[in-house]
């Protein structure tokens, strides 16, 4: 199947790499919503590097048929707290075949597939589905970033 997804570990020296598409996979979403506070499009290299640079982040490479098409960062303090996805991304022109779900799933099978969270844009209907799909369920959070524009919340016990 020329559709499996792996996940490969990034490493320092990929990290202009990522960033470069991270600026470009959330731009769209930048420009819809003009989140410069928390949009992953608004952040600089330098705090792109800080998260890398915390022991508890791991950033891998979303890789289809030896072609980067994403990335996800998994932050797991490995203290039975809840692991994070935050963010997760697929370049635009790879989204809606199926990888992003495949990539979480790769990446529950890494570090184990309960005890999970995440927060997305609710006006994204899409990415709530996603979600929602692979078994997250809402929780009552809800943060108002905008007049167009809330984050809700998202757990996954087993």
């Amino acid at each position: 199947m020329d559709r499996d997804v792996e996940l490969i570990q990034a490493i320092k020296e990929d990290m202009e790499t990522i960033w470069k598409m991270q600026l470009e996979a959330f731009a769209g979403l930048l420009e819809k919503y003009n989140d410069y506070d928390i949009s992953p499009a608004a952040e600089t290299f330098d705090k792109v590097m800080s998260k890398f640079e915390q022991p508890c982040t791991t950033y891998y490479f979303i890789v289809v048929n030896s072609k980067r098409i994403g990335v996800v960062r998994i932050i797991d303090n490995k203290d039975g707290s809840r692991k994070k996805i935050a963010p997760i991304w697929i370049m635009p022109e790879f989204r809606n075949k199926g990888y992003a779900q495949q990539a979480i799933k790769a990446a529950e099978k890494i570090h184990g597939s309960e005890n999970w969270c995440l927060g997305t844009i609710l006006q994204e209907k899409g990415n709530c589905h996603l979600y929602e799909k692979l078994g997250y369920h809402r929780i009552e959070k809800i943060d108002n970033i905008s007049d167009i524009m809330n984050i809700v919340y998202y757990e996954k016990d087993s």
